[in-house]
C-alpha cells in the first residue's frame, strides 16, 4: 500500500508539473497551437489567441513598487481595516491597504479589490495625452477593416486620497470638505469630425452611499448633460469600451459583491517590448501583437452588481484577474444576463523609467507601470476596440504622464471641458 500511494504521489506530481509546462520561454502561440494555453489566461484571453492574436513566450521578471508607494504602504497599512458592512475602508491614508492577504479570510475578495482601487500604477495624477482607438471586426490571419476611428486629447485622472509622491501630500485638504475622491476626465475629441470638441468628466465620492457624477459636453449641441451611472455599464455608440470596465475594473467598488475564485500561475504581459504597439496583422487589428507574455501570479475575483444598490446593469458578472505583483489586471471577463461570455478586455503592460525609449520628458527616478496598448472585444459580434498608448497616428510620443503633476482639480472639470471643445 505504501509502495501505492508513493506511486500515485509521484504521478500527481508530475501531472502537476506537466500541466504548467505547457508553455516555455521561448515559444510562440498564435492560432494553431492556442490551445496550449488554455488554462493560463482567461477564457476571453484564449478566444483571441485563437482567433490570431500571437504571443511570445519570455521568462517572468519581477516587479518592484515604486519606492514612495512603497514606503507608504509600510507607514499606514497596519491601520487599515474593512468597515462593519465589510464593504468600505476604515484607517486608509496611502499606499496598499492590505498587503498581507489570507486565502482563507472570509473577505479576501472584497481586500483584493481595494488593493485594485489602490494600485501603485498611478496615485496621485496622470495625463493620458494622446491616444488613439480602433473598432475592427476580428478576421482571424485576414485584413483589417477599421468600422471607426478615434483621437482623443487627454484621458486625465486626480486623486484627491492616498497620494504619494505630489503635493498636496498624502491627501488633497479638499477632500474633506468636497467628499471626492477622485476626479477623471476624457477631452477634447479630435477624430472623428462629427464628435470634435466632445468629452466627459466623472466624479467618485468616497461616500459608500453617494453615486459617481459624470457629465458629458457634445460639441454639436454645445451642451453639458449629466450622464446616469447605469450607462457606464454600458458601450456608447461604435466602440466596445465602457466607462466601468476600462483601466480594469473601474466601478464604484460599494456597489458590488466579491466572490474568491483562488489564485494560480497564468500568462499576462507584463514587460511589453513594443511602445508604440503594433496593430496584430494575425487578427485584423483586433488586438496588438505579438507580444511578451510570462507565467504570473494571479488573484481571481468574481464581480456581481449589488442588486439593492445598482440595478440595469447589462454585465451578470465579471470575472477579474489581478497580478499579485503589479495589482492590475492582465485581462478580464464580462458575462451576459444569460450568463453567457460577452466581453473580454486585454492589456499590455510594461515597467520602465519612461513610456517611450526616446522620451524627453516623462522620464522617472525608478521603474513604473504604464499600459501601452488595452482591446475590448465583444466576443458575441466578434468587434473589437482597440487602443494605442501612445497613439500611432498621434502627434505626442510621451503619452504618459503619471504623478508628475501634470493636471490638477480645475483641469478636470466641466468649464475647462467646455473651453477645450471650443
Amino acid at each position: 500500500m505504501r509502495k501505492i500511494a508513493v506511486a500515485l504521489l509521484v504521478c500527481a506530481v508530475t501531472l502537476v508539473k506537466t500541466a504548467g509546462a505547457q508553455v516555455k520561454p521561448g515559444d510562440t502561440i498564435d492560432a494553431r497551437n492556442s490551445s496550449a494555453i488554455k488554462d493560463l489566461v482567461s477564457p476571453g484571453t484564449y478566444m483571441a489567441a485563437s482567433k490570431g492574436m500571437r504571443m511570445h513566450i519570455v521568462a517572468p521578471q519581477r516587479v518592484d513598487w515604486p519606492p514612495p508607494y512603497q514606503d507608504a504602504t509600510e507607514k499606514y497599512s497596519s491601520q487599515v481595516h474593512l468597515s462593519e458592512d465589510h464593504r468600505t475602508l476604515v484607517g486608509y491614508v496611502a499606499g496598499q491597504p492590505f498587503p498581507l492577504l489570507d486565502p482563507n479570510d472570509p473577505y479576501v475578495a472584497t481586500k483584493i479589490m481595494w488593493n485594485s482601487s489602490f494600485r501603485p500604477i498611478g496615485t496621485d495624477d496622470a495625463d493620458l495625452r494622446f491616444f488613439d482607438c480602433e473598432v475592427v471586426p476580428q478576421n482571424p490571419g485576414g485584413k483589417q477593416g477599421v468600422l471607426n476611428y478615434t483621437q482623443l486629447g487627454h484621458l486625465a485622472a486626480y486623486s484627491s486620497l492616498g497620494r504619494t509622491e505630489v503635493e498636496p501630500l498624502p491627501a488633497d485638504p479638499d477632500f474633506k470638505q468636497s467628499g471626492v475622491w477622485w476626479r477623471a476626465g476624457v477631452y477634447p475629441v479630435i477624430a472623428p469630425a462629427e464628435g470634435k470638441g466632445s468629452g466627459g468628466i466623472r466624479f467618485r465620492y468616497w461616500d459608500p452611499n453617494r453615486a459617481d457624477d459624470t457629465w458629458a459636453y457634445l460639441s454639436q449641441s454645445r451642451r453639458v448633460r449629466r450622464i446616469n451611472e447605469v450607462i457606464l455599464s454600458s458601450s456608447p455608440g461604435l466602440t466596445t469600451w465602457d466607462a466601468d470596465h476600462a483601466g480594469g475594473f473601474n466601478a464604484k467598488p460599494q456597489e458590488y459583491n466579491y466572490k474568491f475564485l483562488g489564485e494560480r500561475q497564468m500568462l499576462a504581459c507584463a514587460h511589453a517590448a513594443h511602445s508604440p504597439e503594433q496593430v496584430c496583422d494575425s487578427d485584423g487589428g483586433a488586438t496588438a501583437c505579438p507580444e511578451d507574455w510570462e507565467m504570473r501570479r494571479q488573484w481571481m475575483v468574481e464581480v456581481t452588481p449589488r442588486p439593492e444598490r445598482i440595478q440595469g446593469i447589462l454585465q451578470s458578472k465579471t470575472v477579474v484577474y489581478v497580478d499579485a505583483e503589479m495589482w492590475f489586471s492582465p485581462y478580464m471577463d464580462s458575462y451576459d444576463q444569460r450568463g453567457e461570455l460577452w466581453k473580454t478586455q486585454i492589456y499590455l503592460m510594461t515597467v520602465r523609467d519612461r513610456p517611450v525609449p526616446d522620451a524627453k520628458v516623462a522620464i522617472y527616478p525608478f521603474k513604473r507601470q504604464f499600459n501601452l496598448a488595452a482591446a475590448s472585444i465583444d466576443l458575441q459580434t466578434s468587434v473589437s476596440t482597440s487602443c494605442y498608448l501612445p497613439g500611432r497616428e498621434t502627434p505626442e510620443r510621451e503619452c504618459w504622464y503619471i504623478n508628475m503633476g501634470a493636471v490638477n482639480k480645475d483641469f478636470i472639470s466641466t468649464d475647462a471641458m467646455v473651453k477645450a471643445g471650443h
